[in-house]
């Protein structure tokens, strides 16, 4: 059973964070943003519930970064790591990097976004049970 508050940060400990209630989504991204940004083939991601997400210390560290279309990027100015995305329109949404909880956050990606974009050096795993989505499950794809 997890307990909460979940917390979490950044690396070098500035950012940090909380969250009240399970969690309700986590996915894998396969954007080439993400790759990018992670040096990864994919990057996780879970949704928290609206409204139990918070930053509990160095919200002044916190720099974003926005490419103009998506949620804004988010990391640490002291360590670089990337911490969450969030929604450029304030409706206060918010994807956690699931690397960034500081234990177990309760719960598994049960998808995979913009599939068509896979690294080709990091496929896919066949027959995996995640359903998939070509483009953004945001989408309807």
């Amino acid at each position: 059973m997890t307990d909460y508050p979940l917390t979490g940060g950044c690396n070098c400990g500035a950012v940090r964070f909380e969250v009240t209630e399970p969690l309700v989504y986590a996915y894998y991204c396969h954007c080439t943003r993400c790759q990018r940004r992670s040096g990864t083939g994919a990057a996780p991601g879970a949704i928290p519930a609206p409204g139990s997400f918070k930053i509990t210390a160095g919200e002044d560290s916190l720099r974003a970064w926005s490419a103009g279309d998506g949620f804004d990027k988010q990391f640490c100015s002291a360590c670089g790591s990337h911490v969450l995305a969030s929604d450029p329109a304030g409706s206060g949404m918010v994807s956690i990097r699931m690397g960034a909880f500081d234990g177990d956050p309760g719960i598994r990606p049960t998808a995979r976004h913009f599939t068509n974009y896979a690294a080709v050096w990091e496929p896919i795993p066949e027959g995996d049970e995640l359903e998939h989505f070509p483009e953004s499950r945001a989408e309807g794809n």
